[in-house]
């Protein structure tokens, strides 16, 4: 079965075209890197793939569901990371994974748990917005895997993280299927085990999307 499994994706916004048509299959626990510039479509992409977003037009099968009809049944099974952290400033690192796993019906050694996989430390105390950008994309993607899904969308996970948090966000890949955008190459490379070029919304057809270093 594969974890991914998309035809003709389109989205629109008014009389623009935004993304597509696009067709994505990737294998459960592959990794696909999605690569282009600003305005490529990226991020309409991976909303979609998230389902925070409804495509106008094509079919959707994320973990053998389909994406508009058992919409309900995949989130649990999806974590999504987009531009935003999505988290509350004034409540600590803790205190904000506790509230999300309580969404999930999860409890305190979850919020606990994800914590020590970002190895967030003594940081678990410190309100949000007393940390730095980094340390908020690692509590980002804590809240990503805190109710331990099979399949992570991650919208340029990578930003403003250091050396650590980058070997953190490759542990964070371990067993799990990933789609992720980045402007950064090489990392896509270092992590993923194959890769599409956008522009302008679409597949460009390099070459590397058919293999990438370690893929098939």
């Amino acid at each position: 079965m594969d974890a991914v499994r998309a035809r003709g994706l389109v989205q629109r916004f008014g009389r623009q075209v935004a993304l597509g048509p696009v067709d994505v299959t990737l294998p459960v626990r592959g990794r696909l890197a999605v690569l282009g510039g600003n305005g490529a479509g990226k991020t309409t992409l991976l909303r979609v793939l998230a389902t925070a977003a409804r495509p106008v037009d094509g079919r959707l099968e994320l973990l053998g569901l389909d994406a508009s009809r058992q919409r309900d049944r995949l989130r649990a099974r999806l974590g999504y990371l987009g531009h935003q952290a999505g988290l509350y400033p004034a409540l600590t690192a803790l205190e904000n994974l506790e509230f999300f796993a309580t969404l999930h019906g999860l409890g305190r050694r979850d919020a606990e748990a994800a914590l020590a996989l970002v190895r967030f430390g003594p940081l678990a105390g410190r309100r949000v917005e007393q940390l730095s950008r980094g340390q908020q994309q690692r509590l980002a993607l804590a809240r990503a895997v805190l109710h331990r899904p099979e399949l992570l969308v991650l919208d340029e996970p990578d930003a403003s993280l250091d050396g650590e948090g980058r070997d953190v966000l490759a542990g964070l890949f371990e067993g799990r299927t990933v789609v992720m955008a980045t402007h950064d190459a090489g990392l896509a490379r270092e992590l993923c085990d194959r890769a599409m070029l956008l522009k302008a919304g679409r597949d460009s057809g390099n070459p590397w999307t058919l293999r990438v270093v370690g893929g098939d």
